[in-house]
Parts: C-alpha cells; structure tokens; sequence
C-alpha cells in the first residue's frame, strides 16, 4: 500500500468490458484517442482510466501473467482502492479486466500477494481445481485499523470471494500491512513477510492453511529508516547462476527517506531458515577518522558564537522538552535548536579556520528544510510602496475598492488566522489574511481585485499554501491578469507558513491588471493563503526557512546539509577539496519555526574521506525517484525472478500531468545475483520479451566528442539504447535523450563525484510540483573503464541500467513529460573528451496499437 499491440477489435472489446464497470465511455471518439494521449507510455503497463499505484498479487498462472494493482475505480487520484486486474502472456501485452476485489463500505482493499494453493490446504477449493487466494490488507474505514484478510477465485482469477472469517491476522494497529505470501517447501507451510511501518520492521508469519497464522520472528530496523517501511518481499536466487549457492533477498519499501527523496526501495541479501532473516551487512559502521572541529563535549560551545534562542547557551544533552527522542549523536553533547519549540529560530556559528582536509564530515539531524540560495537569512525588511490589499478588514474592501468572491472558499471577508482544523498559520503582517481553507480543502472559488495600474517595477505579496501551479488543472495560485490573460503566476511551496513573492513587472508599465486568487483544488493542500499585495520598486526577498548546516566561504553559503524529518542524527560530509588553504566557517541554522523547525548537530571532523549516512550504505533497488512498492512475481516458469514496481512517487504522484489516468507501472525487471569484488550484488535487467517490440536496429559508428554535445540522428519516444562510453578527460559525459524544443533528459556520468546521474530537471513539464525537478546520482566506479548503459525511453519515462566493466550495476528510474517533438538522442561531453565507442538502438513498438 502506500497511500497493450492490440488489434483494434480486441481493444474496442476490452473497452465494452471496462465500460461496464463505469471505468471508460467507450464511445467512438475515447475508442480513437485512449491509449494515445499525451504522455501515455506505450510499452508500459497503465490502467485505461483513473488512478493506480501500488502492484499487488503477482503471479503466473496457466500461462498468464496476472498483475492486480491498486486502483480507484472512480477517478484519477487516490481513493476507493481495490484491486485493479490485468493480464498478459509475455509481460509485454497486457489486457486490463474489471476490477478484481472491490472496496466496500466497511473495508478498502490495500496491497498484498497471491498464491496458488495447489494442495488445497485452505479448503477454499478441490484438489482437482485448486484455488488462487488472495491474501491483502483490509483498512478498516471506520478505524483506521489495517488487518490481514483473505479472497479467493476458483474461475483462475476472473472472479473473487471475500474469506467470511476475515480477518485472518489482527494487531488492531494502523501500521500493519503489506503481506507477501509464498509456500516454504521445507517445513510445508506458508510463509508471511509483512510490514510493521512506523516500527522499520518485517515481521515473519507460518500457517499450514493460510487462515491460521504464527508470529515467527522480526527483521529491523536497519538500512535505511527515514520514511515507514511497506510492500516487504522474500525470495531466494542462485548467486552467480549457482543453485547450490543461494541467497535469500528482502526487498523493503520505504516512503519517504529514499536515496533519491521520498519513495523508493530498498533491499537486503541474507539467509533465510523458515523462521529469521539474518543479513549479510551487519549495518555496523564507523566514520573515517581525522581532526576532530568541535563535538560540544566540553559541555560549551566554546569560541562558536550563538544568535538567537534556539539553541540555548550550552550543548544539549539529549531531548529538549516537548521533544520527541533523539539518537545518532556522539558521547554526550550536541547541538539541538528544540530551544522554546519549533517557534525559536537563532544560529551558531564556528570561527574563521584553514581548511586542510578533502571532507569536513558530521551528524545532522532535524528538519528538512534546505537552504535557499534566494532567500534572506533574518528579518528581510517589508517593502514599502502602494499598498494593493492587506486584509486587515472584516471584509475584502482595500485601497483600490472591492475585491469580488466566487465560490465557498474565500468566504465573505479575510480570515483572522488559522482556520479550523488547518495547520498553524505564520508569516502573515497583521491579524487578517486571504485563507481559503475555509470549510477546509474541499471548498473552491475565486477572489479578484479591482483594476488598477502597473505603475512601479514590483508587485510584491506573501503567499502560502498549497503548490498547484496555475498550468495545473486544479490550480492554488495567485495571478497576475493583463488584457484577460494570466501574465505572472506564483504558487504556495504546501506550506502554511506566508513567505515573500515578487513579480518584475518591468514590460508592463502603464498596463491595466487585475490580481486573481484561485482555488481549484479539492485534494490535499488544496488551498492557498495571500497577504500584503504592495507595488513596490523594491524587490521583496524570500525569508529563509532553512534548518540545516552550512558551510560558507567568504560569508557565502557554499555547500549545506539538512535533517530528513527524524530525531535521529546521521552522518553527512562537505566535500572541501576546492577549498584547501581558504578561510571558511561552518554555521548551523535554525530559521524555521513551522514543523520540524529545528536542527541538531554533531562531530564536526576534518578527515580524508567522507563519512557515508544510513541512506548512502543502504543497498537500493533503483536510485531514481520513480520506483516504489517493487514486488515480483510468484512461480514463474524456469524459476525466474521477475519484479515490477509502481513508476511513481508520493512525493507527487497525485499531481504528474496525466488524464485520463495517472501512473503507470516500470517495465518487468529479471534478477539476478552477482559476485563483483567478492560481495554479492543484486542485478536486474529488462526481461528479454523487450525484443518482441524491437523494430529495425541502428548500429552507430564510434564518436568522440570535446566540450560539444552532438545530435546523433537518432529519433523516438519509444526507445531502447544499449551504448558504451569510454571516459577521457571530460568532467562529464553521456547522452541525453528525449531532446528537442529546449528540452532534454540527461543520462550523465560525473568523472569527479564517481556517479551516474540523472538529470530531468529541463526534461519538459516540471512545475507541477516543487519536489519533481532534480538529478538523481548513483556511485559507480569506472576505474578508467568504460561505462554500459542500457536505457528504456518511453513517452513519459527513462530507465537506465548502468555498469562498469567489473559487472557493478545501478539503476535509474524517472519519470518526465516533454513535448512529444522532443525525440532527439545526443552524445555529449563537458571539460575534456569523452568517446561514444558502440551504440545501437531500436524503436520500440506500441503494446496499445
């Protein structure tokens, strides 16, 4: 849980079938244009219409593929989850069926396995006509609880029948969900991998009969713990093709706290006995030594210098009160802003030193509130001019008359405040606000000034609120409108807390405008907060909201580090190899006073190496932001291990740029174990029906490029590339993909860093949401080898498996929305030389046509 080539007749079938269940209109004009639209990936698996997330009940059985998924029958973002079914041959082609298990009133159906119950030990079915059941979790609606349940279908999956003694498996907890369900031959039992998320632990369950279950042992936490652990799986492989060597492999999700931010998926290696999973890594680990800066064990600060109040006078010694319990930190005293709460603000600051080391490392824990190279640390004086509006009035009367109302959500006049059941309401002058959480986020409407001139260079405001950008389609914004057109629009960044907004209104001196507040939104954050609308001819500058540490050089802010939302303090480093011989200073900053408004701080060494947190040892499935609830199949034909994941985040899921559905799932992955410099590695690789969908291949001759990126007259937004480049002296190199109209997704090695990287943050549409755009990175040593990819380019999708010439492999998933003329393929090189030695590429076929 978390929260198709087709011929043409057998697709206008699927639709009669889908429109039945109210899921598709399958009139003559959806018939034509489904499965075509904009972004609709064509070789990835997505519903016809509405939401879908998490896979569920993976399973081949009688020569089909069977993927359930989790699926809102009734509209395209989260809700009414019940099982969604499709199935294929080939894991290529898949036809999509009516909704498998249904919610009900009392029950939504949340994400879990199926399994072939060949002996019939459930009693559901014959020995002749065993059944397929369906173990998933019941989230009780009226509680909240998340219970273990059973289905189960004796027509091969066509149709399902809730278990009448449900539930099966009962914590009364609402953090209990996720079952993985498989026969353990050994002891002649089903084995259960469940998750028990806010705790970072999968717990391990028997049965003899799928009805009856005993608790056997739990695993966690370890690896990474930043986000609540879902959606667990347990399977063994041959290490290196050996069946006489197997490993068994626990597969995490975790949301957030991934690699990349938010969801993501995590595994471990181990040994199973029916009973314990013990991993191989210990998790044990000891940062790299060196000079030691400052680790407050003096029981002062010392020569650092505080301002403000929130971190006190002296080093704290373990949770502050109102604090919740704080782990990680070295010895005795740390550093902790929880001074007077989250509301207290203040930094601490080093003296000026010589840098002498590669890395400064050190624990941080706290918020995660990055620093903004934009935005002013302390009070940021509030711009003086032409007042618009400040709604310090019981109506929205203002200096230039009346603004107007339409719709429930602004009400008859400004709020004074916070409103019922929102989240504490800061950054506004005054008592009054525009507020339109009025009745909460379900309210919509509009708020629209009188006409007036633009007649100074500025138009500054404090906004807060939901991010819902006006080219959404459900938008929170606040706009700027000349001549009947939206000419500047800004967003809140899902913050109650009001910051500083500025439009340069330069181009349009004299013009006549109109400011319109909008809120179209239903959903989560669906609202937006304005106040102090002021014509300027000064620029406003957002106020920092940062909590995190710095380093600075010059007074400048050169690198920074945050805290992920957790009381636990985790190791980070500053790269200073740039920096040898020049003066710098390290400041910790608490200027936040929302929630997670504080920081904490620790162990500030100079070393050689940089120290590694929990999340960069953890081992990861994939290191892109779109690959999450990862589960495979059960008994797939020659014992192959095949895993699909959700091609989506929560940090955005709800809101990437799709309709009639939204989401898709990754393309079908086999695995594999590797031994690469005696440890043993997960590998995967697209399973091998790929092929079906190639089209004529293109052999590329070899070419070398210098501080150049060149087209290589490669075209498509279907693509699959397989390509090796042999570094030279560039600082960076690879290829980007999906170009064209200023747009490019890039697949890039950094020779200085070590990684491969992936970069969409001009890959097309990426201002749906503030946390899409961004460069995911993934450590892979090339050793002055050449780097292999193999890359997957679908409408509205890149996956690329990297490896080196030793056989160490990451992954990459993302997804990104560029123009559909955006199909270009370039090979470039930054700083130095770079050669494409091989590439070959195919054009992949529609699954759809």
């Amino acid at each position: 849980m978390s929260r198709t080539t087709r011929p043409r007749r057998r697709l206008l079938a699927a639709l009669a079938v889908l429109s039945g269940l109210g899921l598709v209109a399958a009139s003559p004009a959806m018939a034509d244009t489904l499965y075509h639209e904009q972004y609709r990936p064509q070789f990835h698996f997505t519903p016809a219409q509405n939401w879908m997330n998490d896979p569920n009940g993976l399973i081949w059985y009688k020569g089909q593929y069977h993927l359930f998924f989790q699926f809102n029958p009734s509209g395209n973002s989260w809700g009414n989850m019940s099982w969604g079914h499709a199935v294929s041959t080939d894991l290529v082609h898949w036809k999509q069926l009516p909704v498998a298990i249904p919610q009900d009133d009392n029950e939504m159906v949340f994400s879990g396995s199926v399994v072939l119950d060949r002996n019939n030990t459930s009693g559901f079915g014959t020995k002749a006509n065993p059944p397929l059941v369906a173990v998933y979790t019941s989230l009780v609606k009226s509680t909240g609880v998340q219970r273990q349940s059973l289905a189960y279908s004796t027509d091969g999956g066509t149709t399902w029948k809730k278990y009448s003694g449900n539930p099966v498996l009962d914590l009364d907890t609402v953090n209990f969900r996720d079952p993985k369900v498989f026969w353990y031959a050994p002891t002649h039992s089903w084995l259960m991998a469940v998750a028990l998320s806010d705790q970072h632990k999968i717990s391990f369950y028997s049965s003899p009969d799928l009805k009856h279950w005993t608790h056997q042992s739990d695993f966690g936490p370890a690896g990474a713990t930043g986000g609540v652990w879902e959606c667990p799986d347990l399977f063994p492989l041959p290490v290196d093709g050996n069946p006489k060597k197997t490993k068994w492999v626990l597969a995490v999700n975790l949301n957030p706290g991934s690699i990349a931010g938010g969801s993501g998926a995590q595994y471990f290696i181990g040994d199973f006995d029916g009973k314990h999973f013990t991993a191989d890594d210990s998790g044990t680990y000891t940062a790299p030594s060196g000079t030691v800066l400052q680790d407050f064990e003096s029981g002062s600060f010392g020569d650092w210098t505080t301002a403000g109040t929130a971190f006190g006078t002296t080093p704290a010694t373990g949770a502050l009160d109102g604090q919740g319990t704080v782990t990680g930190f070295e010895g005795q005293d740390f550093a902790n802003s929880f001074h007077g709460g989250d509301a207290s603000t203040g930094t601490l600051t080093s003296p000026a030193f010589t840098v002498t080391s590669n890395y400064i490392n050190f624990k941080v824990g706290g918020g995660d509130h990055p620093y903004d190279p934009d935005a002013v640390l302390g009070d940021a004086p509030t711009p003086t001019g032409e007042v618009l509006a400040d709604f310090e009035g019981s109506t929205y009367t203002s200096p230039i008359g009346d603004w107007t109302t339409t719709g429930d959500a602004f009400g008859t006049g400004p709020a004074q405040g916070t409103l019922p059941n929102q989240n504490q309401v800061s950054g506004y002058l005054g008592n009054g606000l525009v507020n339109s959480y009025l009745n909460g986020d379900a309210t919509t409407g509009t708020l629209t000034s009188p006409t007036f001139t633009i007649d100074k260079k500025y138009l500054d405001f404090l906004i807060g609120g939901g991010y819902h950008p006006a080219s959404s389609d459900a938008p929170t914004a606040v706009e700027l409108v000349v001549d009947g057109k939206v000419v500047r629009s800004a967003t809140g960044a899902n913050n109650e807390a009001l910051n500083w907004a500025s439009w340069d209104l330069s181009d349009l001196q004299g013009k006549q405008a109109q400011i319109k507040v909008v809120d179209a939104n239903t959903g989560g954050w669906g609202h937006i907060n304005l106040d102090q609308v002021v014509l300027s001819d000064t620029q406003a500058h957002a106020k920092s909201t940062e909590t995190g540490v710095n380093l600075l050089v010059d007074g400048k802010v050169v690198q920074s580090a945050t805290g992920s939302n957790s009381e636990n303090l985790d190791w980070a480093s500053f790269n200073t190899t740039a920096y040898k011989g020049k003066q710098v200073q390290i400041q910790i900053v608490d200027a936040n006073t929302g929630g997670w408004g504080h920081v904490l701080a620790d162990q500030f060494t100079a070393a050689d190496k940089p120290a590694l947190s929990s999340v960069q040892r953890a081992h990861w499935l994939d290191y892109g932001e779109d690959f999450y609830a990862a589960n495979s199949f059960n008994d797939v034909p020659d014992g192959r291990r095949v895993m699909i994941a959700w091609m989506n985040n929560w940090n955005y899921g709800g809101n990437i740029p799709t309709t009639p559905w939204r989401s898709a799932d990754t393309f079908p992955r086999q695995l594999a174990l590797r031994t690469v410099n005696g440890k043993t590695q997960l590998v995967q690789q697209p399973v091998s029906e790929l092929n079906t969908l190639r089209g004529t291949g293109t052999t590329l001759p070899a070419t070398t490029v210098t501080n150049a990126t060149t087209p290589l007259g490669v075209h498509g937004s279907t693509l699959e590339l397989q390509t090796d480049l042999t570094p030279g002296s560039a600082d960076r190199f690879g290829l980007d993909v999906r170009t064209g109209a200023g747009q490019r997704t890039r697949i890039g090695y950094d020779a200085g860093t070590g990684e491969v990287y992936l970069d969409r943050t001009v890959s097309g549409a990426v201002d749906f949401d503030p946390t899409f755009p961004g460069v995911q990175r993934a450590p892979l040593a090339l050793d002055g080898g050449p780097l292999h990819l193999h890359v997957l380019v679908d409408a509205s999708s890149v996956e690329v498996y990297a490896e080196n010439a030793r056989g160490e492999q990451v992954v990459l998933t993302d997804q990104v929305f560029p123009d559909p003329s955006s199909t270009g393929v370039d090979v470039f090189a930054e700083n130095g030389t770079a050669t494409l030695t091989r590439m070959q590429a195919w054009q992949l076929a529609s699954i759809w046509k």
